[in-house]
């Protein structure tokens, strides 16, 4: 089965009618049969021991070509180069979920893009971002979205850098809202960083405040410090091509008559 995000495609192999159903059923609206996959993984399934915990720490690692990485409900490895890996993990979405987003990262990271904690929507053939830490509002603020507005996520963000700008996409990944965004994509205008106050107005942000919220809000799981340094450098590039602003608004729909 082929899941196609952000114009990025991983096929994922299993033999299990259950899992495949599954995989149809999580990643509804992204399966794209007819996509060039980037990379190719092969997951076998293990029944869950009561010590498989979801909640532990991932580590990424690189040695040489092939990346390892480790969690209490999987464990993976592939080669990006090759386009091929395998995953060994129990049988639930938040398992495979979690080495699609680590997969992007990585493949994002190698072209100038990344993923981001942070909402996103189209409005007017244009894409915003909303970022923030957890309770600054951006299942709020995608909650409030008018009818108009295509909404891309209201969790994990997809960012590709072009050769006519950054372009955000939609993802499956849904936080609160407990629903996927919509598979489609634009260049984006503004990244807004959310703050709930008693009106509603826009900021400016310095760059260096920019670059370091950016950061902090970026997903990124490598131990790696090649790696590391791309996506500070991509940081910063995006932070002199894309307007960063503060949103500071109210809890209710008018914050959309700002965001234009």
């Amino acid at each position: 089965m082929t899941i196609d995000i952000g114009g990025m495609a991983i096929a994922v192999r299993n033999q299990s009618p259950g899992f495949r159903e599954l995989l149809a059923s999580r990643y509804a609206g992204f399966i794209r049969p007819d996509s060039q996959p980037r990379l190719e993984l092969s997951v076998d399934l293990f029944e869950p021991s009561g010590w498989d915990r979801a909640d532990e720490d991932v580590t990424v690692k690189r040695t040489g070509r092939e990346w390892h990485i480790q969690r209490g409900d999987f464990s993976a490895r592939w080669d990006l180069d090759a386009g091929k890996g395998s995953v060994r993990q129990t049988a639930n979405p938040y398992a495979i979920d979690s080495a699609l987003r680590i997969a992007h990262s990585l493949l994002l990271a190698e072209e100038g893009g990344f993923l981001v904690h942070a909402a996103s929507a189209i409005r007017n053939r244009r894409a915003f971002l909303f970022a923030g830490a957890s309770g600054a509002g951006k299942t709020t603020i995608s909650h409030l979205a008018p009818s108009e507005v295509s909404l891309l996520t209201d969790e994990v963000s997809y960012i590709r850098r072009q050769f006519d700008g950054y372009y955000a996409y939609g993802t499956p990944f849904a936080g609160e809202l407990a629903r996927a965004g919509e598979n489609e994509s634009a260049p984006l205008k503004t990244l807004f960083l959310l703050a709930k106050g008693p009106e509603n107005r826009v900021e400016e942000v310095e760059k260096t405040e920019a670059v370091r919220s950016l950061l902090s809000n970026i997903l990124f799981f490598a131990e790696d410090q090649e790696l590391v340094a791309k996506v500070f450098h991509s940081a910063c590039q995006f932070a002199d091509q894309v307007p960063v602003r503060r949103l500071i608004f109210v809890a209710n729909k008018s914050v959309w008559e700002i965001i234009r």
